[in-house]
């Protein structure tokens, strides 16, 4: 199998993945691990990849979830938003002395790409959202609360998950991309 081939393929699957996990994690508001997946798609193959995850995933997503179609200003901010975690994994991976940091400091890096994830993405969500439906401040300081239960999740998730990350990682480095 080509490289290239590879990578759509393991691509096109984190994409799906989002899709699936979303529809299994829809009774919980605003927990999910489409964060996750999409910065690990960035760590992995690159901003590029992890973009591509993430738009395609919550794309999939926005259009097809069962509590109906997002219009189209909240969906492209949606996916924008949500292609910021492939880029901040993209950067995580290039912090230096990743591989030996002692789990302590790890963890804490990974709180904060947590963090950052979140907060790129509510941050244009929560704005398209009290720009078109008003009143602006409101709606932008409610929209921001609701992005402090993702937040929390997330510092969980991370932490939590990242050994899968890690493990996919090593598995990749046999392969040239």
């Amino acid at each position: 199998m080509s490289d290239s081939l590879r990578r759509i393929t393991r691509i096109a699957m984190l994409a799906a993945l989002i899709y699936v996990l979303s529809w299994g994690t829809s009774f919980l508001p605003n927990i999910n691990l489409i964060f996750f997946i999409v910065f690990t798609a960035g760590f992995l193959w690159g901003a590029k990849a992890g973009i591509l995850v993430g738009v395609v995933g919550m794309g999939l997503w926005t259009t097809f979830n069962p509590y109906g179609l997002a219009d189209f200003a909240m969906m492209l901010a949606q996916v924008v938003g949500i292609s910021f975690s492939g880029v901040v994994g993209f950067f995580f991976r290039k912090v230096p002395g990743l591989n030996r940091d002692i789990r302590f400091f790890l963890i804490g890096r990974l709180i904060i790409a947590a963090f950052s994830c979140t907060l790129l993405f509510f941050l244009p969500v929560s704005l398209v959202d009290a720009w078109i439906y008003q009143p602006f401040w409101p709606r932008f300081y409610t929209g921001m609360l609701w992005g402090l239960v993702s937040l929390a999740a997330n510092t969980v998730i991370f932490p939590l998950l990242f050994p899968v990350t890690g493990y996919l990682y090593e598995r990749e480095k046999k392969f040239s991309w």
